[in-house]
């Protein structure tokens, strides 16, 4: 039997706590999990800095990786086989690009990505085609396989209902974190009927579409997201945090391109402070090794930098204030002075940050990052997008929430209020 089609002896399954197991039987599938690629993505923390928040948010991109798997391998398995609009030659692109969808992102994902100027989805992509253990496994299925998921993965493969079940306003990878996220965080907010939905879920030859019986599962579905955001992504502790992590990197970057003798050299950010960046570097860091790092900072004779550093690791994170840049710009202005004149750097411990969603959109045609909208199959056979049929949908199609908060250090700013006047003018201002 050829690689393409050759089944395990014996059906593997991890045990997982939302889908209950996790089932393969390709041996492909089963190899790619092997890499030291793959296997990395236990080194990763799927929500970043929010298990300083929901201690309990300590599940990796590991799990979620498996997670996305198993849906699509239950869709095109179970949902799809055999109907005219579903080749089953797509089956192993679809289930591979699933699986390995996640399979760029670096340490602390968006934060690490944001001070380094990276695209998780561009070393995803890299990683496939690269001189990989991942690499080699796919190729063995064809030379030209590992591009086939690399255009998956960048949403320019031919086959576009491929790419709906990977990336779209309801696919696979959504269905899977709002769950996980939820589950490990020990919220409410993710739990949507998704048996439901896969149950009504149907190809067409654009994307994946869904029945009109299954409207209410979607629109659970949808609010679920909405929740989420607000009340577990975008969680002001959780983005204090966040804060500080960018700002520990950035310092970091700032000594070593002004020369600073580190007590320990940061071997492992070299290529990345100084551009020289390849790809065994990028895979060969994870947490475990930013984390030691930020334990040798601690001791830095650099102020700042000790301070950041000890902060994320002990969790004494930044106060935050809501603030409207629109009309507290000249406020903040005022702020950033005093900062200066008591001797504190605003550039690390005053921090605007801004949050924003956009928690369903339909099709708005020429505009950037433009979204595939969610369809309904009505009994007439035709396609109906779902605002047009749910109220609740219609209602918050469109609207992107935005949210912003000022960061900065009360605790020091208290402790120090007793001898410096500025400190006690400082914090008026903020609270005010």
């Amino acid at each position: 039997m050829d690689y393409k089609n050759e089944k395990l002896i014996e059906e593997k399954v991890f045990k997982d706590p939302v889908h209950r197991y996790i089932h393969v039987r390709d041996k492909v599938i089963w190899d790619v999990i092997g890499t030291r690629e793959f296997q990395r993505l236990r080194r990763i923390k799927q929500l970043g800095t929010t298990y300083l928040v929901f201690h309990g948010a300590e599940h990796s991109r590991f799990h979620h990786s498996l997670g996305v798997y198993e849906i699509v391998r239950r869709i095109v398995d179970d949902g799809f086989s055999g109907r005219p609009e579903w080749d089953d030659e797509e089956r192993l692109v679809t289930l591979c690009a699933a699986l390995l969808h996640d399979l760029g992102h670096g340490p602390y994902s968006h934060a690490f990505e944001n001070v380094f100027d990276l695209d998780h989805e561009k070393f995803t992509q890299a990683i496939i085609l690269g001189e990989t253990e991942v690499n080699a496994v796919l190729k063995k299925v064809s030379p030209t396989f590992p591009q086939k998921i690399s255009d998956v993965i960048g949403k320019t493969y031919p086959d576009k209902l491929v790419v709906s079940l990977i990336s779209s306003q309801i696919d696979a990878d959504r269905m899977d974190y709002l769950q996980r996220d939820a589950y490990f965080t020990g919220v409410s907010y993710g739990h949507f009927d998704m048996e439901r939905i896969l149950r009504v879920m149907r190809p067409t030859e654009e994307q994946a579409v869904v029945k009109s019986s299954g409207m209410h599962a979607v629109e659970d579905y949808i609010m679920s997201r909405y929740q989420m955001y607000w009340q577990v992504y975008f969680h002001p502790v959780s983005r204090s945090a966040e804060v500080i992590l960018k700002k520990i990197l950035h310092r970091a970057k700032y000594l070593f391109e002004t020369g600073y003798e580190f007590k320990q050299k940061p071997v492992h950010f070299q290529t990345f402070f100084d551009k020289t960046l390849v790809l065994e570097d990028y895979i060969a860091l994870d947490e475990g090794v930013m984390t030691t790092y930020f334990q040798m900072w601690t001791k830095e004779s650099d102020p700042v930098l000790a301070d950041l550093s000890s902060r994320f690791l002990n969790r004494r994170l930044f106060q935050y204030v809501e603030f409207n840049p629109a009309i507290e710009y000249e406020k903040m202005h005022e702020i950033k002075k005093l900062f200066i004149e008591a001797g504190i750097d605003p550039e690390y411990y005053l921090v605007v940050d801004s949050s924003s969603d956009l928690p369903y959109d339909f099709y708005r045609p020429g505009e950037e990052n433009e979204r595939l909208p969610i369809f309904l199959k009505m009994p007439n056979g035709e396609l109906s997008e779902i605002s047009r049929s749910s109220d609740i949908v219609e209602a918050i199609s469109g609207k992107r929430r935005t949210d912003h908060k000022l960061y900065f250090p009360e605790d020091l700013l208290e402790a120090g209020k007793a001898e410096n006047p500025l400190y006690r003018q400082i914090l008026k201002m903020l609270k005010n």
